[in-house]
């Protein structure tokens, strides 16, 4: 793959190779215009009773609008002569009134619609936001895995803005543009058909512009969007990670990244500013040549007297209203091929369907004692590339069971399996005899809880984080979690206590604490099974301690599988298993391991002895 426009180093390979599609793993067998379409429709249906009483306003309003030159060639040709030749003037009075009724009309209907479309079109809007976000929630962890999470924000933030224009000015817009067209051609032939087929002459030329335009746009404004996302992407990612970023003195290749990134993303905007440039100016060429004969033809009528002053009058202002709509379909183009775009992206995200789904008839889990079994699992991340390939274990309610061995031997595999954030490829995963498919997620979540060394902290205060999983939990409950992992000491300490704000991700606090909190969140939870994956690894040697001494009254009465390097971490198990590739070697009690001095356990424990001296 080559580097985005083939300026960054051949050495790279990051998110944003240029091959790569902006929407990997959407599941691309899904037709994305037509998922669009459905989705629309789906969040107009609501308010279809609105729209149509909507689209009836604006006919009105365009009616109202179209009646104006027609009064003004009435008000000349009828309303003053008869002032002029010395008589009454109630008759130009007349037209004047019905003029003022006509655009008084056409204000109130367009206030009105500008409302009524403004409400809903925000509506729409909320409800578009509420699935994407639930959507995303929803999605498996594998899901989460592929997708960036810069397009995570792309999707929820650029993508429904660019809907969000569409909805407020495009199809006003176009249904504006269309019946102002249709009005006036049939006008302008009614008025007079000789100078209204003339005039009407010019239409395919306008067609076939607005055909290119439609065409070459469609495809533009396309990448203008991928475009768009790439640069959020980069600019997501970049600041989710600026310590690695500074750390390591990334600052100029990754300004040079998205120099190279934004560089692209204003060629594509610029093109589509050159396709206006071609389409704007044309489509004003044409209707000023056709201005100007139409103004040269019927002058000359005119002098005959087979036209009145008043009806050419009219003449000239409904052809300028012929082509103004041709400006505005422009305009709609521009706004509805990059909502279209964006609409296609967000639906392709809201048909991506959970890897990980609920049974159609949940077996229910009320009261969980804790068992575990592994029935002849296999699970591979890549097709042909097992992780387990044949894995059975039983783990009796209760027990506090370590998993060690070399990275890659899958003990975060079995980990992610017994919390159901993977299914296995074959064979099952048991929950007190209940396959891990038959429950409901909500459910298993209550009573299967996984601390990792990622520990992420949530905006808001200490008390809120460890409250996360038990939302109605009160503060004495919190401050007993973190009483029970020794945490309570240094929050104490601290100026506002349970209420100081831990900023973003926690960066008020050390890894050691955030890890910490995490550890309250996860006991407050009281969960049958907890699952640490490497939960000490941020904690220094104190730290260490006073959370092995909690975890040996916390997981009492729970079961436990813990999944640790440091070996001061597994001597609080009943039993360890050592795998290797996928593979139980070793199985037993830690002093019994040990005692076999040829075992691999025993070598591994007596390195790590040899590590603290």
């Amino acid at each position: 793959m080559t580097a985005v426009a083939g300026r960054a180093d051949p050495g790279w390979r990051g998110t944003f190779d240029e091959e790569q599609p902006d929407d990997l793993p959407i599941d691309e067998s899904v037709p994305r215009r037509r998922e669009a379409r459905l989705l629309l429709w789906s969040l107009l249906r609501p308010y279809r009773v609105t729209v149509a009483l909507l689209a009836v306003v604006v006919v009105v309003e365009n009616v109202a609008r179209l009646l104006v030159p027609l009064l003004v060639q009435r008000g000349i040709d009828h309303g003053i002569p008869p002032i002029v030749e010395g008589g009454p003037a109630h008759t130009l009075l007349t037209i004047v009134a019905a003029l003022g009724v006509v655009v008084l009309i056409q204000a109130t209907s367009r206030m009105f619609f500008l409302r009524r479309s403004g409400r809903i079109g925000q509506r729409v809007l909320l409800e578009l936001r509420r699935r994407v976000f639930r959507h995303f929630q929803r999605l498996d962890i594998a899901f989460h895995e592929r997708y960036t999470s810069g397009r995570v924000v792309s999707r929820s933030t650029n993508d429904v803005e660019a809907i969000q224009d569409m909805l407020e000015t495009g199809f006003d817009s176009l249904v504006t543009a269309v019946l102002t067209l249709f009005g006036t051609a049939i006008l302008l032939v009614t008025l007079d058909w000789r100078l209204g087929l003339m005039c009407l002459g010019a239409f395919p030329v306008l067609v076939a512009l607005v055909w290119w335009f439609r065409e070459e746009s469609a495809k533009t404004y396309r990448k203008v969007r991928e475009s768009a996302a790439l640069v959020i992407v980069q600019f997501v990612e970049t600041m989710t990670g600026i310590k690695a970023v500074q750390a390591y003195r990334r600052e100029p290749r990754n300004q040079q990244i998205f120099e190279d990134i934004a560089d692209r993303y204003k060629d594509d905007n610029e093109k589509t500013f050159r396709l206006l440039a071609i389409f704007m100016p044309g489509v004003k060429l044409v209707g000023n040549i056709t201005t100007g004969v139409v103004l040269l033809y019927g002058g000359y009528r005119v002098l005959g007297g087979q036209m009145t002053i008043g009806t050419l009058t009219a003449f000239l202002l409904y052809l300028r209203m012929f082509f103004e709509p041709m400006q505005e379909i422009s305009q709609f183009f521009n706004t509805f091929q990059s909502a279209a775009s964006a609409l296609e992206k967000l639906a392709g995200v809201l048909a991506q369907r959970p890897g990980i789904k609920d049974p159609e008839h949940p077996v229910p889990i009320d009261h969980v004692r804790g068992e575990i079994s592994l029935v002849d699992v296999r699970f591979e991340y890549v097709p042909g590339r097992p992780v387990l390939p044949g894995l059975s274990l039983d783990v009796p309610a209760g027990q506090t069971v370590a998993l060690v061995g070399t990275t890659g031997a899958g003990k975060t595999t079995i980990a992610k399996l017994i919390a159901r954030f993977y299914d296995p490829t074959s064979g099952a995963v048991k929950l007190d005899g209940i396959d891990l498919r038959d429950v409901s997620q909500s459910q298993l979540r209550r009573h299967v809880v996984m601390v990792t060394q990622e520990n992420f902290m949530f905006d808001g205060t200490i008390a809120d984080n460890i409250r996360f999983g038990r939302p109605d939990a009160s503060d004495a409950e919190v401050a007993a979690a973190a009483a029970a992992v020794g945490v309570d000491g240094f929050i104490e300490s601290l100026p506002d206590g349970y209420d100081t704000d831990v900023a973003t991700r926690g960066g008020r606090l050390s890894a050691g604490q955030r890890q910490l909190v995490a550890f309250a969140r996860a006991f407050l939870a009281d969960p049958a099974v907890l699952i640490l994956d490497e939960a000490t690894s941020s904690l220094d040697i104190p730290s260490e301690r006073m959370v092995q001494r909690a975890l040996e009254t916390v997981l009492a009465d729970r079961t436990a599988l813990v999944i640790a390097h440091r070996l001061s971490t597994v001597q609080i198990a009943d039993r360890v298993l050592v795998l290797q590739h996928g593979r139980i070697v070793e199985d037993g009690a830690p002093a019994d391991l040990i005692a076999r001095d040829d075992g691999r356990y025993a070598a591994l424990h007596r390195a790590w002895v040899q590590s603290l001296a």
